[in-house]
């Protein structure tokens, strides 16, 4: 399938530090493709150059077969045919929801055009019903669909989301970003989410740019980059996990639990990322050979499981059990590695 979006290694400087270095990817027809990182990573900057609010020093950037950015060209962001949902929606406190709507599009067009238009959008994303009022009557997942529905009126190719359920609660978050993602699969529109939030990233995006200052340190599906990221970076962005240096050897890595099988070839000074879910607890000290003894020095209650921090010969690791396995601080446990299928590289 060929790419709708094609970044080729894009650099922008506002200082003597690159915010954006090298950075290249591709986005297909209907999907959508997140940029996550920290803040201050760059991925913002890099929607602003796709979106042309800015322009790349080097690189280019194609849509299609149209070229929007190289040496010699600069397509201004009106004729990009790209639409933007900001962070904040941007929405005019003093126009109602139709009117929001229908801002994006020409004034060349007549007004009972334009709401017509405008009018067909609110229905696509299911508030036509509130076309008459006002930005602050409607809750905050609704005026994220009159953000969404004022930038699919003039039909862009591709949409851009800057951190766009941030300002929500987290309820209603994960509801609004559930139903923007259905809405967006029906429309079949190609789409770059920038966000911060793993979740986010990993639930939303059918692929997922891990970025970290100002590059790009892996590109993959959510499961991918989750269960197997290739830098420190990576793995320790993606949530919580332990980092275990060890080597290869016929197949099998020795680790602080025991050796267990690696499907890798022989490698040394080798990183393992071992997700806290990777473990189980025993609740008392059993067979030495199939586990290691430890001692729980922390918990964290997550309602649906619970992450602990266990000490096992002076270090600590994250061991995550589902709801119904309780432990207590102080609490002697038996901790059994499942499972050690990631490999990465030394950073640096």
């Amino acid at each position: 399938m060929k790419p709708l979006l094609t970044v080729k290694s894009i650099t922008k400087r506002f200082t003597e530090s690159p915010v954006v270095k090298d950075v290249s990817f591709q986005v297909y027809p209907g999907e959508i493709f997140a940029l996550l990182g920290a803040s201050g990573c760059g991925k913002t900057t890099t929607l602003r150059l796709i979106a042309g609010f800015e322009r790349a020093e080097t690189g280019t950037i194609i849509m299609g077969d149209r070229v929007l950015v190289d040496k010699d060209t600069f397509i201004p962001p009106e004729a990009r045919e790209i639409g933007l949902v900001f962070q904040d929606y941007a929405l005019f406190p003093d126009k109602n929801v139709l009117k929001n709507a229908a801002f994006g599009l020409s004034r060349k067009i007549p007004k009972k055009e334009r709401n017509a238009i405008a009018l067909e959008n609110l229905k696509r994303v299911g508030i036509a019903h509130l076309q008459e009022r006002m930005p602050h009557h409607i809750s905050g997942g609704e005026q994220q669909r009159v953000a969404l529905a004022r930038s699919l009126v003039t039909q862009p190719k591709l949409l851009l989301l800057d951190e766009p359920f941030s300002s929500l609660d987290t309820d209603l978050r994960q509801v609004t970003r559930e139903e923007v993602r259905e809405l967006l699969k029906e429309f079949g529109i190609s789409v770059v989410l920038v966000t911060h939030d793993q979740e986010e990233a990993l639930s939303f995006a059918d692929r997922v740019a891990v970025m970290n200052n100002g590059s790009i340190e892996q590109i993959g599906t959510p499961e991918d980059v989750y269960r197997k990221p290739k830098t420190e970076y990576v793995a320790s962005f993606l949530g919580k996990t332990n980092i275990i240096e060890t080597s290869i050897n016929d197949g099998y890595a020795d680790t602080p639990f025991g050796t267990i099988k690696i499907e890798s070839p022989d490698k040394t000074n080798v990183l393992l990322s071992i997700r806290p879910e990777y473990f189980n607890l025993i609740p008392h000290p059993s067979d030495k050979n199939e586990s290691v003894s430890g001692r729980i020095i922390a918990r964290e209650f997550k309602g649906h499981d619970l992450t602990y921090t266990v000490q096992v010969k002076g270090k600590h690791y994250f061991v995550q059990t589902d709801y119904k396995q309780h432990y207590r601080v102080g609490d002697e446990v038996s901790l059994k590695l499942t499972e050690a299928d990631v490999i990465l590289a030394k950073d640096g």
